[in-house]
């Protein structure tokens, strides 16, 4: 027999390998165009295809009709010049000794995202940011995989890098979409649940491993990779979001409970959370609730308040379609849901938004400018486009995607001013001479006009310490200091509530040298539209918890805790009480063991103690929504008229509230140990007789169970009344 000689197919030529340039910079990680050097491309006699895969043994072309090995060019780079005209889509086979992977090459993708989008960005207007930069997974060309893309100006390269390439990103580099600023690369076969961050070569040539600062999921602190995800969450509050703005929200009933969400029941997820949360907000009859922040951060000690990861919920308590859960749950409840927001300032973490290209990106140039006086975190360039684009389509993320009802915005007063904390010689004066940020101001005109022509219902709420002019004036309006109105729906009366704490702290034989400090609010209640806090920040620090404050015994504390709140319910303005003093716990709030539920054990206290007083807000909501007087025209002063504003010898209050159509209803606070026999208020004439509707003295609510009876009858001179002690009486028609 005559053996046959079997003749070898000759192995693919080699095309010219990369310039010694393009080599040294994709290995460096500085190559703008990774996409022209490697995959597959026509050249004089065929197709070359060329690859980067360090560490790999062998790397293999596969198209559907056949495939062909790569050379070994050194330092982890393969080609091979295939002699054909074109080449199909083709995969990658790459060994690592024994172990094997086929995927599709990523260099042979045209970029994932559109001029269009990248004009946007680079103009500041893509008010969907989060659907053009981050991780998307989605299907290009018909294959799918995850777009990665992040806005690094500064960059001299980047690359993609986490667990899939166990973190190493040589082989992984990104494509610079022209003067964007914007880097991006489509990864096949990657997904929901990948692990990933940006190496980031900055401008001296150094590399900086940086969490994607639009990251819509992160890793539970102290770990702080991003994570790819994609929302699934079905939404079942249609009914609701059809609703919430059918009327303007400074004319409707507000009533908040604040609440930090990994303290409320330390332990419990989102999930878990909207199992417990709605029902007992509900039963308690507030119409919200205020999120402490919960975008992610890295600090729990922060409460929320220094961000890292402004589009991403903290996943210290599950994912972002759990969040959403939550928010569900609380908008089925008949709940709305209001969130702080944190846009005046971040932290300094060398993994986050700190110098994240290399320069001073997200942070001012001017290092004055940059640091925050007060927090030792950087303050965000309000005046660069893409890092306002950043923020106002922060604002719109949350209020679209998570259907958040109103945004909290946090800490405004130290985005207004130049000066704020500084000293002489540490700011400069704006171009006008003044101490206005005149990029702060507009970025915050911008955020409110985009929120509310986009997101129907949602209100923003300024936490604003200062006397500036307009905060919830139109933006289109100007006022006495020559800029248009801020655009805020609603801000916080910090001065009520510091005139008003202040007062009540004092015993009741000196308050009448105070009672100015319970009536000075009224001068300027109409000169915005005002919540009244008793937020987290009046309950920390040494400042002590509400009934703490109270002077007297233990029955007086919970008396003054309970006049106070029917002063506040009744006071112009909306309401908000933080968690823990709807039952006048009387130690100081703790993020980590959260308020002392064991308070209300019927095996602890009685059941006018701790109990009356939850049963008093209860109430006090429950009266509220019922009467319009309280809430109808909370900023026009034909709604609130005093009948006495100056008894403060007697340490007495009285006025009245009307609603739209003229019924009053009659609110009298004495703030005296003292029962008042035969007291005379001089009601307006016409009111005619009045019942009364609540009464913080009530015995249920832990009080003396002293009352001048349900009905009161006006006589010539006014209601003759008796004035229980330190108590708040609600009166209307009968």
């Amino acid at each position: 027999m005559t053996a046959r000689t079997r003749t070898r197919p000759a192995p693919p030529a080699r095309p010219a390998p990369p310039t010694a340039e393009d080599r040294e910079r994709l290995l460096a990680g500085t190559h703008h165009d990774p996409h022209a050097v490697l995959g597959a491309h026509p050249v004089p006699g065929g197709v070359a295809v060329r690859a980067l895969r360090p560490y790999a043994t062998a790397v293999t072309v596969v198209t559907d009709d056949g495939e062909t090995a790569l050379h070994e060019d050194g330092e982890g780079f393969f080609s091979a010049l295939l002699p054909r005209p074109e080449l199909p889509a083709h995969r990658l086979r790459v060994a690592y000794g024994d172990t094997v992977s086929e995927t599709e090459d990523p260099y042979r993708f045209l970029p994932a995202l559109g001029e269009f989008d990248l004009h946007l960005v680079h103009e500041g207007r893509h008010e969907r940011l989060w659907t053009a930069l981050g991780a998307e997974p989605m299907v290009h060309q018909g294959v799918e995989g995850t777009r990665f893309t992040v806005w690094a100006p500064h960059a001299r390269g980047v690359r993609v890098c986490g667990e899939f390439c166990h973190w190493d990103g040589t082989a992984w580099p990104m494509r610079s979409l022209g003067h964007s600023g914007v880097w991006e690369l489509f990864v096949p076969g990657l997904g929901e649940g990948t692990l990933y961050k940006f190496d980031i070569t900055r401008p001296d040539g150094s590399h900086t491993l940086r969490a994607d600062p639009m990251a819509r999921r992160a890793e539970v602190p102290p770990a702080t990779a991003s994570i790819v995800t994609a929302p699934h969450h079905e939404w079942n509050d249609a009914e609701w979001m059809s609703r919430r703005g059918e009327r303007p929200v400074h004319e409707a009933p507000f009533s908040v409970y604040e609440v930090h969400l990994a303290s409320w029941r330390p332990g419990l997820t989102y999930r878990e959370l909207a199992e417990q949360l709605p029902a007992y907000v509900r039963e308690l009859g507030f119409t919200h609730v205020e999120l402490m922040p919960v975008a992610e951060h890295p600090f729990g000690g922060s409460w929320g308040y220094q961000v890292t990861g402004f589009y991403a919920p903290t996943s210290r308590l599950g994912t972002p379609d759990d969040f959403k859960y939550l928010i569900d749950a609380l908008h089925r409840a008949g709940i709305g849901v209001l969130m702080d927001w944190v846009p005046a300032h971040f932290p300094r973490d060398d993994w986050a938004l700190a110098q994240f290209d290399g320069a001073n990106l997200y942070e001012h140039a001017d290092p004055q400018r940059a640091s925050h006086p007060d927090w030792g975190t950087l303050e965000f360039d309000y005046g660069r486009n893409e890092v306002r684009n950043f923020l106002v389509a922060n604002a719109v993320y949350w209020c679209e995607e998570f259907h958040i009802d109103g945004l909290r915005v946090d800490a405004v007063a130290s985005m207004l001013y130049l000066d704020y904390s500084r000293e002489d010689g540490q700011w400069v004066p704006n171009m006008y001479g003044g101490r206005e940020d005149l990029a702060a101001v507009a970025f915050l005109q911008e955020m409110n006009a985009t929120v509310y022509r986009r997101c129907p219902g949602v209100v923003t709420i300024a936490e604003e310490s200062t006397a500036w002019d307009g905060v919830t004036r139109p933006t289109d309006i100007v006022g006495a200091g020559g800029f248009g109105g801020l655009g805020f729906g609603l801000k916080w009366n910090m001065g009520w509530m510091h005139d008003s704490l202040e007062y009540i702290q004092h015993e009741p034989v000196h308050r009448k040298y105070h009672h100015n400090e319970m009536t000075f609010s009224m001068v300027y209640a109409y000169s915005e539209n005002y919540v009244l806090p008793i937020s987290h920040d009046e309950v920390v620090h040494g400042k002590q918890a509400l009934v703490s404050k109270m002077p007297g015994d233990w029955w007086q504390r919970r008396a003054n805790h309970r006049a106070y709140l029917g002063f506040m319910w009744a006071h112009p303005g909306k309401q908000l009480l933080f968690m823990g003093q709807e039952f006048a716990q009387g130690a100081e709030w703790s993020a980590d063991a959260g308020p002392e539920w064991w308070l209300m054990d019927e095996g602890y206290c009685a059941a006018g103690d701790h109990r009356g007083i939850r049963d008093l807000v209860r109430d006090l909501n429950l009266r509220y929504r019922e009467t319009p007087a309280l809430w109808e025209r909370d900023t026009s002063p034909e709604g609130f008229a005093w009948i006495d504003a100056n008894a403060g010898e007697d340490n007495v209050l009285s006025f009245v509230r009307y609603d739209a159509k003229g019924a009053p209803l009659v609110v009298v606070c004495n703030f005296s140990p003292v029962v008042r026999h035969d007291y005379r208020v001089a009601v307006p004439e016409g009111i005619g007789v009045l019942r009364e509707v609540l009464n913080t003295d009530a015995e249920q609510y832990g009080g003396s169970g002293v009352s001048g009876g349900e009905l009161v009858k006006p006589e010539a001179d006014g209601l003759r009344m008796t004035l229980p002690p330190l108590a708040t009486v609600w009166l209307r028609p009968a």
